[in-house]
């Protein structure tokens, strides 16, 4: 089972429910489309926010923000 949920609602109110359930989170990042990409630290924890949100789960692909620049730093 995946770890990663793609969610549509703010970083905050998805760290809180991560708290109020002990669910761990590894990353947390924004998409450019709205919404959020959580990774759970379990997949367990990742099954529980998957049953609580289930409405809030965006389906299908989402595109992701580029991380790393284009040209080396140095």
């Amino acid at each position: 089972m995946s770890r990663v949920l793609n969610l549509s609602m703010s970083e905050t109110a998805a760290i809180d429910h991560c708290k109020s359930h002990d669910v761990g989170v590894s990353a947390i990042e924004k998409l450019p489309s709205g919404g959020i990409r959580l990774v759970c630290m379990s997949s367990d924890g990742a099954e529980r926010v998957r049953k609580t949100l289930k409405a809030k789960l965006i389906k299908g692909d989402v595109v992701r923000a580029r991380y790393r620049p284009t040209r080396p730093l140095w």
